[in-house]
């Protein structure tokens, strides 16, 4: 009931106001209103008739009068969005008509429209709105309308083409003009296009059909003959009878455009042999697959699994002289390692007749082909494509055998890892250390310590022990990261002691480390001396907090041994000690280790004076607990 008497109220406030405001009245209609003291009896009574002498006119409609009165002014949102309902397709179409004369209405109604409920728009809003555009001068928004309409499929109405040609002609604007005759024409043309197809699809091709084909007397070019095999791609046998009919019916010459056309449109597997047959009759003609084709039917074939097909159709066209681009090719190779069962005769046979134009593989070719075998699970036949690429020519750079080797090992392929080292190596005249050290670090990387040792010791083995220390790092790290570090100190001892390695000093830190959090407390004071040996300075860090927190006065008298080769280290190590030991509250411990030390450290005079002071401050903490 509030809607109808906001209706009402509009419809009178208009009224009211249209003796005042002459465009108001324009808007609502091409021809002026005329109003009585009577119109609000039409209102309230729609089946009152009023005879008069003056013929009848019609009453607006009070849905589009909302319409118009929310859009004649800066768009209210909270409003428009009250009268959502009242927003329909032929409302817009109408409303559009009363704004004829009030073009920035117009755009705001339009703009709204087309930003919030483009379905409600039509071919017939879209050629309302350039009757507007048009009328009041805006020219340049009219062919900018005309363009986004041709992407929608919509073509300009007659009615808005005689207008607009009038507007034109009188304002000497010809270019436009000439424009609009054949933008028209051509739509016209489109139209009838439109109907051939139509045709074609609805009926079995008879006498009957090509009789109204005939009737619609269209010439036909290149263009319009590919527009209707492309209309026709649902129907591969209805667009091929066409394509025989049209030539044979002397009304057109096929050329290299209508004959890729028409393979597009067969290049299925439905119609696989008409396909082969045309492209035959294409090369024949001395046309060539365009590349549009070429990319848009092998794709078709890969997705449809149609791999030894799309195989034959690289072979075609490279047979030819528009080549297909080394990315086609990448792709192709890709598609034939990812089916169910890889078959290495078809990827021979695109490696073939790349290679055999002069082409060469690349690493980013063979990368491709490895993350395709991987995405579907089959690491294990990488070796097979490498190898069949290898005898092709190809000569993988040292930064993608490392990267091969790598994820060989971490995916636990040792065999396949071992194979491609050997093959790799056996190209060249030495080995590839980087390789070999990247096929260790994949083997850690996986947990496979074993086989991560093997092939170290085979690295090793080819190499010498000289250039070993960083990928010896990585082992022992990774023996320590399971939990391992004793074993790692076993192998640790037994190449140094054998091999002579010289382990890194970091390789040695982190033993130490591990070796304390592990248990293996006299491994690690055993690798303090290994470490002296080769020169590094002694690491006592990590013993000292260990031994703080949880070791003895022994634990510590070993320790002070370990580092040094003299008989005593130096003063000031004892009292790191002995300070580790109070700052841990272990007084008791401290006390011990002091009776262990030599006459020296027990008469040292900072020494002394930092158990007198830990003493008193036991004392004044026992005295404050007694007197509380």
């Amino acid at each position: 009931m509030r809607n109808q008497w906001r209706i009402l109220h509009l419809l009178l406030r208009t009224h009211h106001k249209i003796p005042i405001q002459s465009h108001t009245l324009r808007s609502f209609s091409s021809t002026p209103l005329r109003f009585n003291t009577n119109y609000s009896k039409f209102l309230i009574n729609p089946n009152f008739r009023h005879f008069s002498s003056e013929p009848v006119i019609p009453q607006p409609n009070p849905d589009h009068i909302v319409i118009v009165d929310l859009f004649s002014k800066s768009i209210d949102l909270n409003e428009v969005n009250k009268h959502l309902d009242l927003i329909n397709h032929d409302a817009v179409n109408a409303v559009l008509r009363k704004f004829d004369s009030d073009l920035d209405s117009a755009r705001r109604l339009f703009k709204w429209v087309s930003e919030n409920c483009p379905e409600k728009l039509s071919s017939k809003s879209y050629n309302q709105m350039l009757g507007v555009l048009g009328i009041n001068g805006a020219v340049d928004e009219f062919w900018d309308l005309v363009v986004v309409m041709r992407k929608k499929g919509f073509g300009v109405a007659k009615w808005v083409k005689d207008r607009m040609l009038e507007y034109f002609e009188k304002g000497g604007m010809n270019g436009d003009a000439v424009k609009l005759k054949e933008l028209f024409d051509k739509d016209t043309v489109e139209r009838k296009f439109t109907s051939l197809c139509r045709i074609v699809r609805k009926n079995v091709w008879s006498d009957e059909v090509e009789k109204e084909i005939r009737d619609l007397n269209v010439g036909f070019s290149s263009e319009s003959v590919n527009f209707v095999l492309e209309s026709l791609s649902s129907e591969p046998n209805k667009a091929l009878i066409f394509f025989r009919w049209v030539e044979e019916s002397g009304l057109f010459k096929h050329d290299g455009g209508s004959y890729n056309a028409v393979a597009r449109v067969l290049g299925r597997e439905d119609s696989i042999d008409r396909f082969w047959k045309v492209v035959g009759d294409m090369r024949s003609g001395g046309f060539e697959m365009e590349e549009e084709t070429f990319v848009k039917v092998l794709g078709r074939f890969c997705k449809r699994g149609m791999i030894k097909e799309g195989v034959e159709l690289y072979e075609f066209a490279m047979d030819g002289v528009d080549k297909p681009s080394v990315s086609c090719f990448t792709f192709l190779l890709r598609k034939v390692v990812s089916v169910k069962e890889l078959d290495m005769n078809l990827f021979s046979r695109v490696l073939k007749v790349f290679t055999g134009n002069g082409s060469a593989l690349t690493d980013s070719m063979a990368d491709a082909v490895l993350k395709s075998l991987t995405s579907v699970g089959r690491i294990g036949e990488w070796n097979k494509v490498l190898k069949e690429m290898e005898d092709c020519g190809f000569i993988a750079s040292g930064c993608l055998r490392r990267k091969i080797a790598f994820r060989l090992g971490a995916t636990g392929n040792k065999e396949q890892a071992n194979e491609f080292v050997d093959r790799i190596e056996a190209y060249g005249s030495s080995t590839d250390r980087k390789m070999r050290e990247s096929l260790v670090e994949g083997h850690c990387v996986g947990g496979n310590l074993d086989k991560a040792f093997d092939s170290f010791k085979e690295m090793v083995e080819k190499e010498g022990v000289a250039s070993a220390g960083y990928t010896f790092d990585v082992l022992m790290n990774s023996y320590c990261q399971m939990n391992r570090a004793k074993d790692a100190y076993k192998i640790l001892c037994k190449w140094v002691s054998e091999k002579e390695l010289k382990p890194r000093h970091s390789t040695y830190k982190l033993m130490v480390n591990k070796l304390l959090a592990q248990g293996g407390f006299t491994d690690a004071l055993n690798l303090l001396g290994l470490m002296r040996t080769q020169g590094f300075p002694p690491f006592t860090e990590p013993f000292i907090e260990h031994i703080s927190k949880s070791g003895s006065g022994d634990d510590a008298v070993l320790l002070l041994k370990a580092m040094t080769s003299k008989k005593f280290p130096s003063t000031s190590v004892y009292h790191v000690m002995f300070s580790a030991f109070f700052k841990q509250g272990r007084h008791v411990e401290a006390q011990n280790f002091l009776s262990k030390c030599p006459s020296f450290i027990r008469d040292d005079a900072e020494v002394l004076d930092l158990f007198y002071s830990m003493n008193s401050k036991e004392a004044a903490a026992s005295s404050g607990k007694v007197a509380a």
